[in-house]
């Protein structure tokens, strides 16, 4: 274990954030109910061992009430989806004023580590993470390989991040 950074319990809650989904399916909550085409939702729940997941569309008051629902139950919120350019796309937008210090290495590391992948078109990616009342938010694209980097980062340097947020030494 690195210095600064505590063996301590994390709980996971996942939202995916998309309107052709939630078209589909409605809001749907809890870890058994991901619907079979959220590869990049189920990807986080089974990876994190998430113990929550909602899906809610595109909407920025839906999306901040699914995340204050969240962090009732659970340490870290990892989004999915709503990150890209468009204008419905309005999950930073939701969350970034939630936050009360954002972790800008996160974002940072996501683009070099996605422009290795992908090359100049990292441009376009836009992924996010912030503390808000001791807890951890991270939006992520909605891409099934987006979701692979970011896994990586977080499940690498979570505990070293909480490590911090709770002020353990």
């Amino acid at each position: 274990m690195e210095e600064h950074e505590a063996e301590v319990d994390i709980s996971f809650g996942v939202i995916t954030i998309s309107s052709s989904r939630y078209e589909r399916y409605g809001r749907l909550k809890g870890v058994e109910n991901i619907p079979d085409d959220d590869e990049s939702g189920r990807i986080l729940v089974e990876e994190l061992n998430a113990k929550r997941y909602i899906l809610v569309p595109d909407d920025k008051t839906e999306i901040i009430s699914a995340t204050f629902d969240m962090l009732r139950d659970v340490d870290v919120v990892v989004t999915t989806g709503g990150t890209g350019l468009s204008p419905m796309d309005v999950t930073i937008e939701a969350l970034k004023p939630l936050v009360e210090k954002e972790i800008e290495g996160f974002g940072e590391i996501f683009r070099f580590l996605s422009y290795r992948e992908i090359g100049e078109r990292a441009i376009l990616t836009r992924a996010f993470a912030g503390v808000l009342n001791n807890k951890v938010i991270f939006c992520l694209p909605g891409s099934k390989n987006a979701v692979k980097t970011g896994l990586r980062i977080i499940k690498s340097q979570i505990r070293h991040i909480i490590s911090h947020v709770r002020g353990i030494k």
